[in-house]
């Protein structure tokens, strides 16, 4: 990975980290805690790939391992987002751009409900037994909603800033471009939003008033 990289990479773990220990686990919602981390990690490996994926994935995991107040074995986290991170660099496409929100939505929820299962799983393997106590159905619940609702404010935002610290052409394409940027897209579809359209409306009422005020000026003129 690139010097830029790292150094996005590791500012953004560490500001979701501090994020999701001192505000988003002192919530006390229902069933499981939104994953700050987790999208922070998947808004990265969908624009840096699988395998910068996986190294941010492992990074940002073993981080949570070691940050206070964990309560399980160090690399447990570590694994899990390394896989994540490994499997949802594959889901990037090849040119970077996708037409739909509906491709990095499922890669949301299906990130929430594996890391809970393979989080639960290698907990299973050490014998840490607590996600059978809380109820592993509403955990997998209530962990893919929270995500889900939380992705549109956050992987957009960060899957800007990653290509604009790799100097990427399509951060700086923005409206010219004909195909949709999948941030751009996450934020227009994900949350109902019709920014192009809205845009496109706008400039079309501009152009019409200037053709007005020239033919009026034209027709004073004349006079």
């Amino acid at each position: 990975m690139r010097f830029n990289r790292m150094l996005l990479s590791t500012t953004l773990v560490i500001v979701a980290l501090v994020i999701q220990v001192s505000v988003l686990a002192r919530l006390q919602l229902p069933g499981a805690v939104p994953d700050l981390l987790l999208l922070t990690v998947l808004g990265l490996a969908l624009v840096y790939g699988h395998v910068g994926g996986a190294l941010v994935g492992f990074g940002a995991g073993l981080l949570a391992d070691l940050a206070p107040p964990a309560d399980h074995a160090a690399g447990r986290y570590a694994l899990v987002l390394c896989v994540i991170g490994y499997l949802a660099g594959l889901a990037r496409p090849d040119n970077g751009q996708l037409k739909s929100a509906t491709g990095p939505m499922a890669v949301v929820v299906a990130a929430a409900i594996g890391s809970t299962l393979l989080y639960a799983g290698v907990g299973a393997l050490v014998g840490d037994t607590a996600a059978r106590h809380v109820g592993l159905g509403s955990l997998l619940f209530t962990a893919a909603l929270y995500d889900l609702l939380l992705a549109p404010f956050v992987v957009p935002g960060i899957m800007a800033l990653a290509r604009r610290a790799d100097n990427d052409p399509l951060a700086e394409a923005g409206g010219s471009s004909k195909a949709t940027d999948v941030s751009a897209g996450w934020i227009s579809s994900g949350t109902g939003l019709r920014i192009g359209s809205q845009r496109g409306g706008l400039r079309a009422k501009a152009a019409k008033a200037r053709v007005a005020r020239a033919g009026r000026i034209k027709g004073v003129k004349r006079l």
